[in-house]
């Protein structure tokens, strides 16, 4: 059964809602994204998947949010709230693989080597801004330093799958999919079919960590 915990941390509280695992042998820590929260498709998704493989997951939400603002602050500050969060997410106990959503997966990527992640998990990784290719933030993912899971949409303003560089992480392309992972009705693939493709590579990858 989920539970809430408040963590204060610089800048106000933030928000863990713990979806536990009997026997865990890893706790998955996801943020949000700058322009929603906790309750994005695809975080429900992993969070009512993961335990049952053995993989507690939380979802942490950034002290702006649970502050009920609209607008994300700077990624400093987005890093100093994660920061924050850790001793938390790791006082359970399991080694905590670092994640999220867009923003909140730069967040997870710049601080995975300082925290002790035990990998990273970055579902739409906003590689760059829509239409803006020359600003690139690969430097970010390429630079996690732990290994790394990478879910995209294949629609993805943000970054195509193809627009990814080489590098030490693996990418699975989630067909049609924008950047919340939705899919046009008219491509004729169910909501259930396209959440399935990102429960079953984040359950696969994060079995392979264990192991």
């Amino acid at each position: 059964m989920e539970r809430k915990e408040i963590v204060e941390v610089s800048g106000g509280d933030a928000r863990i809602t713990w979806f536990p695992a009997r026997r865990a042998r890893l706790v998955l820590a996801l943020g949000h994204g700058a322009g929603g929260g906790i309750e994005a498709r695809d975080l429900k998704a992993i969070a009512g998947a993961l335990p049952a493989h053995g993989v507690t997951v939380a979802l942490v939400e950034q002290p702006w949010r649970v502050a009920g603002k609209k607008v994300a602050p700077a990624p400093k500050t987005l890093d100093t709230g994660w920061r924050g969060v850790w001793p938390a997410l790791a006082k359970a106990g399991p080694p905590v693989v670092a994640g999220g959503r867009s923003a909140g997966a730069r967040v997870a990527c710049r601080t995975a080597v300082e925290l002790g992640a035990a990998g990273v998990l970055a579902l739409s990784f906003p590689l760059h801004p829509p239409g803006r290719p020359e600003k690139s933030r690969a430097d970010e993912l390429l630079g996690a330093g732990v290994p790394a899971l990478v879910v995209q949409g294949g629609s993805d303003p943000f970054g195509r799958p193809e627009e990814f560089p080489d590098g030490p992480y693996e990418l699975v392309e989630v067909p049609l999919g924008d950047h919340g992972f939705a899919v046009p009705r008219k491509a004729g693939i169910p909501e259930a079919e396209t959440l399935g493709t990102i429960t079953d590579a984040v359950t696969r990858w994060t079995a392979a960590l264990r192991e």
